[in-house]
């Protein structure tokens, strides 16, 4: 079965390219396309790059960014683009716009659709990302559930297609990486704090919210530990809207730095005390063996409860106050936290791989 893999963001590239690496072990026949919605290449072919991952077949350049126009435009260039493809089955990962502009060019060539991170749910209407996922979904004909929940989700919303659960592709992302990250990035060297905090945020509900971002800003300039702050060029620039960046950036307490590669990312994951976030795959890659730090959400709610009831994850909502305490309260009961992830064991691709030759086989 000839296989097309989509992605167009900096989660889908690295959540991807441990089933990339796996075709390529099995000498699958497949084809790779960039759709091109993380335009700054440091959010998106850096890490192609940085993988050591074949170059896309294809890569676009949008000249959109609303969201509805930016998935119409997807569909019209994936549309030239499979035709000449001829494909049989897209392979998709996650919730991104780019997902859904291939599952809906799938549907409407005639081509199967097949979803990695199938089933989770948020159940906040609020996130673009809870809409996506579940018109994907519903949609897809093969579904690549991480865990036992997310089949669960979708047995019980009735989808269509066939179930399979395979565990989570950033665990096997994250295992196979540490060990050359830690070999090749020099990001520590140039961290100023001794123990630190590391954070993240940008999430259009977050970041374009100003009252949400104001208390980010203050609580990660009052937070009792320091924090290193890797910030997403979305939210930089709604720092620089709200006139909160010059305050971040003369605070003591925040080291305020650029976007980075996977492997610096992973190092600094490692080496940090605690993750803040209102990333859903930190909240995974968090869970790691390698990794196993606790994470406080900044979010009102998450579609990975099993890091929740696994112990790694809390949700801490989006008030300054509630923040603190949460920082306050994890470093000084230092949790005890599983050996293993809840998100499987690191051999993901590997069974969706062999989910995929089966089903060819079968025809």
């Amino acid at each position: 079965m000839s296989v097309t893999i989509v992605v167009g963001t900096r989660p889908e590239t690295i959540k991807m390219a441990p089933i990339i690496r796996e075709l390529e072990e099995q000498k699958t026949d497949f084809h790779f396309i960039h759709t091109g919605q993380h335009y700054d290449y440091n959010m998106s072919l850096q890490f192609i790059k940085e993988l050591n991952l074949p170059s896309p077949d294809h890569s676009f350049v949008l000249n959109n960014n609303k969201p509805a126009l930016q998935i119409g435009e997807m569909m019209t260039k994936l549309d030239d683009v499979l035709h000449k493809f001829k494909t049989k089955l897209i392979l998709i990962q996650g919730d991104t716009n780019t997902m859904l502009s291939a599952a809906l060019t799938g549907i409407k060539l005639g081509i199967k659709v097949g979803h990695v991170e199938a089933g989770l749910r948020s159940y906040d209407w609020r996130m673009p990302e809870e809409h996506n996922r579940r018109m994907v979904d519903h949609i897809s004909d093969i579904l690549f559930a991480p865990t036992e929940r997310a089949k669960n989700n979708l047995v019980e919303e009735r989808v269509h297609g066939k179930v399979h659960v395979t565990g989570n592709t950033i665990i096997d992302a994250v295992i196979q990486n540490m060990s050359i990250a830690e070999k090749c990035s020099k990001i520590i060297q140039s961290i100023i704090f001794k123990k630190f905090s590391l954070a993240t945020i940008h999430r259009a509900e977050n970041v374009d919210d100003s009252k949400t971002l104001n208390g980010f800003v203050d609580a990660f300039i009052e937070s009792p530990i320091p924090i290193v702050f890797p910030a997403h060029p979305r939210t930089i620039k709604r720092l620089k809207q709200q006139k909160l960046l010059e305050k971040l950036e003369k605070s003591e307490n925040v080291q305020l730095i650029s976007p980075l590669g996977y492997f610096d990312f992973l190092v600094l994951m490692k080496n940090c005390e605690i993750i803040l976030t209102d990333s859903g795959g930190i909240q995974e890659e968090a869970t790691a063996p390698c990794i196993r730090k606790p994470v406080l959400v900044l979010r009102l709610s998450t579609e990975r409860p099993e890091a929740v009831e696994a112990g790694f994850v809390k949700v801490v909502s989006v008030n300054k106050n509630n923040i603190l305490k949460s920082i306050n309260d994890s470093l000084d009961k230092s949790p005890k936290l599983p050996l293993t992830s809840p998100f499987g064991d690191g051999k993901a691709s590997e069974k969706i791989v062999k989910i995929i030759e089966y089903i060819n086989s079968c025809k």
